[in-house]
């Protein structure tokens, strides 16, 4: 059954998303504890969708529930980054791969290459926020293209784990103009059915984040975000 384009959201939806931005904003701290009644208090809300969210939150390993405790954000060090990452570049290369094997148009590749578009225009006013949303955006597409959707939900799922991550570092890496690059290598091989150099690509890319991430991550000391 379709799901009407106009059905309202439900409340527990609704705390979800006010709960990750927080989490993302740092104003729930990594290794923080908070009680149900706490954090229902902070979105003006019921328990009751705040219970429901924090379970969502839980599967997602942005934080842990404990009984008669209430929950502690999850804090990520350095070496649950690189284990996420080495599960992120294997997946969205397998993705890469995948979509290049599908013949797409280029009105289907329309968002891939809107995301770079708009990555390109970012890098020009020095924009990194704008420039993360449209990464996000391109990754996010990337996936959904390679067309297996129980690596869209792992890598989504790995992908709030790293967010937290990347913001914090966004302005200490250099500009991100290989990034860029790379993206558009991949966009290209894809469109020219070349499954192997979309995956070889993709896979170089991520591991040269991965390496920048840590490398920063270490030497600013930020051993628990």
């Amino acid at each position: 059954m379709l799901t009407s384009p106009d059905k309202p959201r439900s409340s527990a939806s609704i705390a979800v998303e006010k709960l990750r931005a927080l989490i993302f904003s740092g104003e729930l701290g990594a290794g923080t504890d908070h009680l149900e009644s706490e954090l229902a208090d902070t979105l003006g809300m019921s328990r009751t969708p705040v219970r429901e969210a924090v379970v969502t939150l839980e599967s997602q390993g942005l934080l842990d529930v404990r009984p008669r405790k209430g929950v502690r954000i999850r804090p990520m060090s350095a070496s649950d980054m690189a284990e996420i990452y080495d599960v992120l570049t294997e997946l969205e290369s397998l993705a890469a791969e995948n979509a290049a094997r599908k013949n797409y148009s280029d009105q289907e590749l329309s968002k891939l290459a809107d995301a770079i578009d708009q990555m390109d225009v970012a890098l020009k006013t020095d924009s990194r926020e704008i420039w993360a949303q449209a990464d996000e955006l391109f990754h996010r597409e990337l996936v959904r293209l390679g067309g297996n959707s129980r690596v869209q939900s792992i890598v989504g799922m790995m992908s709030d784990q790293v967010r937290r991550a990347r913001l914090v570092t966004l302005y200490m890496r250099p500009a991100p103009v290989k990034s860029n690059e790379d993206h558009r290598g991949v966009l290209n091989a894809i469109r020219e059915g070349d499954a192997d150099r979309a995956r070889r690509i993709h896979r170089e890319h991520r591991a040269n984040a991965k390496v920048i991430l840590l490398d920063l991550l270490r030497r600013h000391h930020l051993n628990n975000l």
